[in-house]
């Protein structure tokens, strides 16, 4: 197991600059860079009368060169100040130089700092940190706590009416748009057109520092219900149709068979025999759900919500062409995704030892 172990850790290193090189690669061609950023600001800016005379200040002149005819809507600026911002966003280097040190840096864990926000995107992501947690963790915790005894009620009792009317909810509430449910949950119980049962923005209350520490919890958790809600609806739905399945599967093989041949009970066969094996197609999927409740399945709801997490945090860094955040979580979620992977593997030989990674080619 240590050799398979450190082979994973070494396939990490070619897997993370390919992921980065790939990502790298296709933002070269995007359009609106950060200099083009700042240039439409600066223009936008200067149609007003109030910048009236500045312009001198800020770095316009009366026809733009070479340098400022490589950027749209750069006509009119002058070419040093054009150069000032290339290297000021570290464009006055090639691409691969360019890669080569992101890369270096990520390497020792330097992330660098904002273009725009005045801040390290360590600090950046820090300071969102606890709305993804709050709600990667209660989704994660919540979901797989109703799936998983419900998925496994459903493959007992299949083809029953519960059965029946359990998957048909569950489709149903699968179908449904999380971001729509949420709308649906505000105009109907924070303040819209019914009940005012619930806040309609943040994680915590403005007086959150004031109040004691029992009123704290409380106040969290009124605060999170309507998100948990929204993102529960959809979270729980693939879990529980995943381990119905695979109970299913499990339930129709010849050990159980023998098993209750040989008198033991249902819940025997059920937790004693059938549950270890059916779990491993569910530990497959937890890395994925994982990543997904953390970082990728909340950033509907946290604008919904006007929840300020990391979702948002990288929805705004795309927009605005902040590189650093968009290549700095990038990183950081993918090394996390990788390692987490690995975790998994070793759950599995956890619950069932008969599986050998070793034996298998990597």
């Amino acid at each position: 197991m240590a050799a398979y172990i450190l082979r994973r850790l070494l396939l990490m290193i070619p897997t993370l600059i390919g992921i980065m090189a790939i990502s790298f690669i296709i933002v070269q061609f995007a359009p609106g860079g950060p200099v083009e950023q700042v240039i439409s600001d600066l223009t936008g800016q200067n149609s007003g009368d109030r910048l009236a005379g500045t312009g001198n200040d800020i770095g316009f002149q009366e026809s733009g060169g070479e340098e400022a005819g490589k950027y749209r809507g750069a006509q009119g600026l002058d070419p040093e100040f054009i150069k000032r911002l290339e290297k000021q966003f570290g464009f006055d280097k090639s691409p691969l130089e360019r890669f080569g040190k992101m890369m270096w840096d990520y390497a020792r864990f330097d992330f660098g700092e904002s273009f725009f926000r005045n801040a390290s995107v360590v600090d950046l992501i820090l300071e969102k940190m606890p709305v993804s947690i709050s709600l990667g963790v209660w989704i994660l915790i919540l979901s797989y706590a109703i799936s998983i005894p419900l998925g496994i009620r459903k493959a007992v009792s299949d083809g029953s009416t519960f059965d029946v009317w359990t998957s048909g909810i569950i489709i149903v509430g699968y179908a449904v748009p999380g971001f729509l449910f949420g709308i649906l949950l505000i105009v109907l119980f924070a303040g819209g057109s019914f009940f005012d049962w619930f806040p309609l923005r943040g994680l915590v209350s403005d007086n959150f520092s004031q109040l004691t520490w029992w009123q704290k919890i409380l106040d969290y958790f009124w605060h999170m219900t309507l998100p948990l809600i929204t993102l529960l609806l959809s979270a729980f739905a693939t879990t529980t149709l995943l381990t119905k399945n695979s109970f299913i599967d499990e339930i129709k093989k010849q050990y159980v068979v023998t098993a209750r041949a040989k008198g033991l009970g249902e819940r025997q066969v059920l937790y004693g025999h059938v549950f270890r094996n059916a779990m491993l197609i569910i530990i497959a999927g937890f890395p994925g759900a994982f990543i997904s409740a953390f970082f990728t399945g909340s950033l509907l709801v946290e604008y919904i919500f006007s929840l300020d997490g990391l979702g948002r945090l990288g929805y705004d860094a795309v927009v605005k062409r902040d590189y650093p955040i968009v290549f700095g979580t990038l990183y950081i979620f993918s090394l996390m995704g990788l390692i987490v992977g690995l975790l998994s593997d070793l759950v599995y030989t956890w619950v069932d030892p008969r599986i050998d990674f070793e034996r298998r080619d990597v």
